[in-house]
């Protein structure tokens, strides 16, 4: 059993504050679990729209709803859309006497709905799997092979992660989808998530795909766009500043899921990671989705210069403009391409995160830090303001 703790207190925080908290993330990826540390699964206040008795007690959804007092989850709401104008209603209520944590498979339909008939109501909280902050450092080879799915991770063998990793995806394609009203047919669905897995940690070019597939490039947009919503992928968008350079304007493409990642690449073990020739990009998305889950900033982005000047991840945080360079080697070091990064774009500070063990400086404001500190530090502590200075 993995403890998530600051997911917990992250959902705790946000139902004292918000009428409707709205927990959203793929299926699989522990959103039940966390709500039934809220609410016993047998309690009047839990209702899972995949239980029949929980479908019939909603028949008159007013009814059953009104007279319930604490905290009501509502488990893949996306089934029910004609709930929200209910929950709307409730949610107003002087005095509140119900907040409602309602839970869905990342559905497109789920955060339209919400996002006009709760408006002004409703906290959106997206959870993926385990961060390498709840399974610990010592685990990091392990989560990067297998992903941060909980059963992928917590499989007891490589074979078993295989095995339900495999499960997932061809559910995904062939139920999920159609479930969520998305008619995309399953195998050209699967035809493109392997595609885009080896695009991963490349600039996105809709041309290939869309002649690969003998589809348009909306369609292939499409396509991307519906894993993208899903937290299945992403996109990361290019950064610009008015520096007199020629700029990368197109976005870089991740599969958010490592251990999903090295299934459509083929990958079954840690030998076979290590000699692949996506092995650099695939640390490179596994360290970016820890930074970000990490860090939590406001924006995020990456720049390059059609000169060769790059940087992996521009992030605003608390009005602070900080740089991250992921680098899978022994021991980092300067490069020219950060110093660029480091004054064109104005940087505070800039991290590289790599997977040794030693905490050194490269530069003034530049500094290699071991991957494993997000698994044990705060974040304020690898961006440490300059003494002196007022931001």
């Amino acid at each position: 059993m993995v403890e998530r703790v600051h997911a917990l207190g992250q959902l705790r925080r946000a139902l004292k504050r918000s009428r409707v908290v709205a927990l959203v993330g793929p299926r699989q990826c522990g959103k039940t679990t966390l709500a039934r540390q809220l609410v016993r699964p047998d309690s009047l206040n839990y209702f899972d729209l995949e239980d029949p008795a929980s479908i019939a007690r909603l028949t008159e959804p007013m009814l059953a709803l009104a007279p319930l007092r604490g905290v009501v989850v509502i488990d893949e709401v996306q089934r029910r859309p004609d709930l929200f104008p209910v929950l709307r209603v409730l949610a107003d209520r002087k005095p509140l006497s119900a907040r409602f944590l309602i839970l869905g498979s990342a559905s497109p339909a789920l955060l339209h709905q919400s996002s006009e008939t709760l408006a002004g109501r409703v906290e959106t909280i997206a959870l993926s799997g385990f961060n390498l902050s709840e399974v610990g450092a010592a685990q990091m080879s392990r989560h990067w092979l297998r992903g941060g799915y909980p059963r992928a991770f917590l499989a007891r063998s490589n074979a078993d992660s295989l095995a339900w990793r495999q499960q997932f995806i061809q559910t995904f394609v062939e139920r999920d989808l159609p479930q969520l009203g998305i008619n995309i047919a399953a195998q050209a669905m699967l035809r493109f998530w392997t595609m885009a897995a080896h695009y991963h940690g490349n600039l996105w070019n809709a041309a290939e795909p869309a002649r690969s597939l003998g589809v348009s490039e909306p369609t292939v947009r499409r396509y991307l766009d519906t894993l993208t919503g899903l937290f299945m992928v992403r996109q990361l968008q290019p950064w610009h500043e008015n520096l007199g350079k020629r700029q990368v304007k197109s976005p870089k493409v991740y599969l958010r899921d490592s251990g999903l990642l090295h299934q459509l690449l083929g990958i079954r073990a840690d030998r076979d990671l290590l000699s692949h020739p996506k092995s650099g990009a695939s640390w490179e998305g596994y360290a970016i989705e820890e930074a970000l889950n990490h860090i939590q900033p406001e924006e995020a982005y990456f720049w390059a210069t059609h000169q060769g000047a790059e940087l992996d991840l521009l992030l605003f945080k608390d009005g602070r403009r900080l740089g991250l360079e992921m680098k899978r080697t022994d021991a980092p070091t300067l490069t020219p391409s950060m110093r660029i990064a480091l004054e064109d774009l104005r940087l505070e500070r800039l991290v590289v995160l790599y997977p040794g063990n030693r905490r050194y400086p490269l530069a003034e404001r530049v500094e290699a830090v071991p991957i494993s500190l997000l698994a044990e530090t705060d974040w304020r502590s690898l961006f440490p303001k300059r003494a002196g200075r007022r931001l």
